[in-house]
C-alpha cells in the first residue's frame, strides 16, 4: 500500500468525499478502485469522522462494506469499525451497528475490540452510551455475556443508563451460564441498574425467578413475586408458571399446588400452559388420578387440552401399563378435533415393544404412516431398538439407512442402541465399528457406550480385550466412572482373577471415583465367591462408613459366602444382623441358609429352619423344596419325604 504524501493527503480525502456523496448505487463505488492503494489507515479514519459524510450514513455504511470486502486491514483493527458506529447511532441506525459488532466481535479472538472500547486510544471517538448498550447486545448475541457484564460495569462507572432491554437481554443470557456466582452476578445487575434509573419490568424479574429456580432456589424465586409490587410490577403466567415448571420437574408437587392457590388468589389466571406443567408433574411421578383433574379443572375453566396435554396423559398410562386405557384417550382426541401426531404414536409404539406386544405396535406404525405422519428420529430409534432386541441386526442397520435418507442423521441413543444390539449377539468385531464410526462423526461418545462394550467382553471373559478398551478409553473420549470400574471388577472375578479386582478397586477409590452400593455389593460378591469372605466382610466394615446404606443383597451375598465355606453358624449371626437392620430376608436367604445347613448335614436344623419359615407366612419356591429334598435323599431319609 503506498503512503500517500502529507500534501497528497487532503486532495485524495477530498476526491474520495466527492465521490462518496455523488454516489447513489453501491455498484458506483467500484469508482473507488484505484484510490485503493492510498486508502491507509490513517485516511480510512479521516473519511469515516468528516462531517461531510456524517450526514450520509448509508453512504458510509455501504463504503465500509466495499472498503472492508477490498482492504484486509478493516478486519483487523476495531478502529475503523469504532470511527464509523457514531455517524450510525446519530441516524438510529442501532441494528446496522449491531449488525457489524457482531461480524467483527465473531473473528476477534484476542478481544482486541472489547479491550478499546473499555479503554480507548485517541485515534478513536469518544465512547457514548449507544456504543455500551449496542455493544453488550453484541457480545451477548456472539455468546460471550461476561464480557457484556464488564461493558456494564464500565457503564454503571460512567454514571450511563442504560436501555431496559439491554438490561434484561444481558440478564437472560448470565442466567443460563454454566457458574455458580450467575445469579447473583444478575441480582447485582438489577441493583446496579435501579440505581443508575432503569425502570424494571416484570421481564427483568422473570428472568430472575428462572435463575433462582436454575439453581434450585425455589424460596428465593417465590419471594420475588411479593417483591414486584415494591417496582410497580405485577407477576404474571410466565412469573408462575416458570416456578411451577421447576417445582413439578423436582417432584414438589405439594408446594405446587399451594403456589397455583396464590396465583388465583392475586388474580393471575392459570392459562393452558399452566395446567400443561402441572399434568406433567402428576404424570412423571405416577399420579394419574390428580393429572385428570387438572384436566377437568381446565375444562372448568373454558381450556380446552391441547394435544401437548394429551400425549402427558397417553404418556403417563403408558408408563402405568395402562395401554387399552392410552388407545381409548387416544381415541377421545380425535373427537375433539385433536389430531394426534409423532409424539403421540412414538409413544404408544415404544410402549407396545416394551409390553412385547409387537403386532399391535407395527400395527400402530403402519396406521400413523397411513395417516400422513411422518416418522423422525425418535420413531426411528424405537425401531432400531426393536430390531436390536430381536436379534435383527441387519434389519437393524436398514433403518438406520432409511433414517438417513429421510434427512435424519443418526445420533448417539442410535449408535449406542446399535453397539448395544451387536454385543448382546455375540457380534463384538460389528460393536467396535460402530463405536469407530462414532468417534470419526465426531458424536458424543458417552460412558454407557464403553460400559456396554466392557461388559459384553466380561461376560464372554475375554478380559484381554476388556483391558486393551479400557486403556485406550480416555484417548478416545470417554470419561471413566464407578459403573466402569464396578463392570472390570465383577469381570475379573468371573475370571478368577481376585487380585486384580482388588487392585482396579484401589485404583478406583485413588482416582476419587466414588463406588456405588452396586459397586460395593460386586466386590463383596466376588470376594466371597473367592473364598475370601473376612475380605468381603473388611469391605462391608469401609461400607458402613460411607453415606452408603448396605441392602438385602449385601447381607444375602455374605451370609452366602459364610455357607459356602461351610461357617454356617456366622450365616445365621449376619442374618440377625439383617433383622436387627429393619432389612427384611426374602426367599433367597432362606434359601441360602437352607442350602448351607443340608451342606453340613444339618437337616434337622434345616427342617425347623422351613417350618419356621412357613409359620411366619413368608414365601417359599420350587427352589426351596429342591434343597430340602435334595438334603434328605442325600442322607438317605426316605422317609421324610
Amino acid at each position: 500500500m503506498t503512503n500517500p504524501t502529507p500534501r497528497e493527503q487532503p486532495q485524495i480525502l477530498e476526491t474520495i468525499t466527492t465521490l462518496l456523496i455523488s454516489t447513489k448505487t453501491p455498484q458506483q463505488l467500484q469508482s473507488l478502485k484505484p484510490y485503493i492503494p492510498h486508502l491507509t489507515e490513517p485516511l480510512l479514519l479521516s473519511l469515516l469522522r468528516s462531517r461531510t459524510l456524517a450526514s450520509h450514513p448509508s453512504t458510509l455504511l455501504s463504503f465500509f462494506h466495499w472498503a472492508q470486502a477490498h482492504i484486509p486491514l478493516l478486519s483487523q483493527t476495531p478502529r475503523p469499525l469504532l470511527t464509523l458506529l457514531p455517524s450510525l447511532f446519530s441516524h438510529n441506525k442501532f441494528a446496522d451497528a449491531k449488525t457489524l459488532l457482531v461480524q467483527f466481535i465473531s473473528s476477534d479472538s484476542q478481544n482486541t475490540l472489547h479491550r478499546l472500547i473499555l479503554h480507548p486510544d485517541d485515534a478513536v471517538p469518544r465512547r457514548c452510551k449507544a456504543l455500551l448498550d449496542t455493544s453488550i447486545g453484541a457480545y451477548v448475541h456472539v455468546g460471550k455475556p461476561h464480557l457484556a457484564a464488564q461493558l456494564f460495569s464500565k457503564m454503571k462507572k460512567l454514571r450511563y443508563r442504560p436501555n431496559l432491554l439491554t438490561c434484561n437481554t444481558l440478564l437472560n443470557a448470565l442466567v443460563r451460564c454454566d457458574s455458580s456466582h450467575s445469579i447473583a452476578m444478575c441480582v447485582d445487575i438489577v441493583r446496579d441498574a435501579i440505581g443508575l434509573g432503569v425502570t424494571v419490568n416484570t421481564g427483568t424479574f422473570n428472568i430472575l425467578i428462572y435463575g433462582h429456580c436454575l439453581e434450585n432456589k425455589f424460596r428465593d424465586a417465590v419471594d420475588l413475586l411479593s417483591k414486584m409490587n415494591e417496582f410497580g410490577c405485577q407477576p404474571d403466567n410466565v412469573s408462575y408458571n416458570t416456578i411451577l415448571d421447576w417445582l413439578c420437574k423436582k417432584g414438589k408437587l405439594s408446594e405446587a399446588r399451594e403456589l397455583l392457590m396464590d396465583m388465583k388468589l392475586r388474580g393471575v389466571l392459570p392459562n393452558r400452559n399452566t395446567y400443561n406443567i402441572l399434568v406433567f408433574g402428576y404424570c412423571k411421578l405416577g399420579w394419574l388420578r390428580e393429572a385428570v383433574q387438572v384436566v377437568e379443572l381446565m375444562t372448568q375453566g373454558n381450556l380446552l387440552p391441547d394435544v401437548w396435554t394429551y400425549n402427558m396423559l397417553i404418556s403417563g398410562l403408558c408408563g402405568a401399563g395402562r395401554m387399552e386405557e392410552a388407545i381409548r384417550l387416544r381415541d377421545e382426541m380425535e373427537k375433539l378435533k385433536l389430531v394426534p401426531d409423532v409424539v403421540t404414536y412414538n409413544t404408544l409404539i415404544n410402549w407396545y415393544f416394551e409390553g412385547n406386544d409387537d403386532s399391535k405396535a407395527l400395527e400402530l406404525l403402519e396406521e400413523m404412516l397411513e395417516r400422513g405422519v411422518r416418522a423422525n428420529e425418535v420413531t426411528h430409534n424405537i425401531m432400531v431398538k426393536w430390531y436390536c432386541k430381536e436379534g435383527k441386526m441387519d434389519e437393524a442397520r436398514d433403518t438406520i439407512r432409511k433414517m438417513k435418507e429421510e434427512g435424519f442423521a443418526p445420533c448417539s441413543v442410535t449408535y449406542n442402541t446399535l453397539i448395544n444390539g451387536y454385543c448382546k449377539a455375540g457380534k463384538m468385531e460389528e460393536a467396535y465399528r460402530v463405536m469407530d464410526e462414532m468417534f470419526r462423526k465426531g458424536l458424543d461418545m458417552n460412558t454407557f457406550t464403553l460400559n456396554t462394550i466392557l461388559h459384553a467382553f466380561c461376560s464372554q471373559k475375554k478380559l484381554d480385550k476388556a483391558f486393551t478398551l479400557f486403556h485406550t478409553s480416555v484417548e478416545r473420549g470417554y470419561i471413566l466412572d464407578e459403573v466402569t470400574y464396578g463392570t472390570l471388577i465383577m469381570g475379573c472375578f468371573k475370571n478368577e482373577n481376585p487380585d486384580k479386582a482388588l487392585e482396579l478397586w484401589e485404583e478406583m477409590k485413588e482416582k476419587q471415583i466414588l463406588p456405588s452400593i452396586v459397586t460395593y455389593n460386586s466386590i463383596i460378591g466376588g470376594l466371597c465367591q473367592s473364598g475370601k469372605t473376612d475380605q468381603a466382610l473388611d469391605k462391608l466394615n469401609e461400607l458402613v462408613t460411607t453415606d452408603l446404606i448396605p441392602d438385602e443383597t449385601t447381607y444375602n451375598t455374605i451370609i452366602h459366602g459364610y455357607c459356602r465355606e461351610g461357617l454356617v453358624e456366622k450365616a445365621f449371626q449376619f442374618h440377625n444382623k439383617m433383622v436387627e437392620k429393619s432389612l427384611k430376608p426374602d426367599v433367597y436367604t432362606c434359601n441360602i441358609l437352607l442350602s448351607g445347613l443340608c451342606s453340613q448335614g444339618m437337616l434337622e436344623k434345616a427342617r425347623r429352619l422351613f417350618n419356621t419359615w412357613i409359620s411366619k407366612g413368608k414365601d417359599i419356591d420350587a427352589v426351596t423344596y429342591n434343597i430340602l429334598i435334595s438334603g434328605l435323599c442325600k442322607e438317605r431319609r426316605w422317609g421324610d419325604l
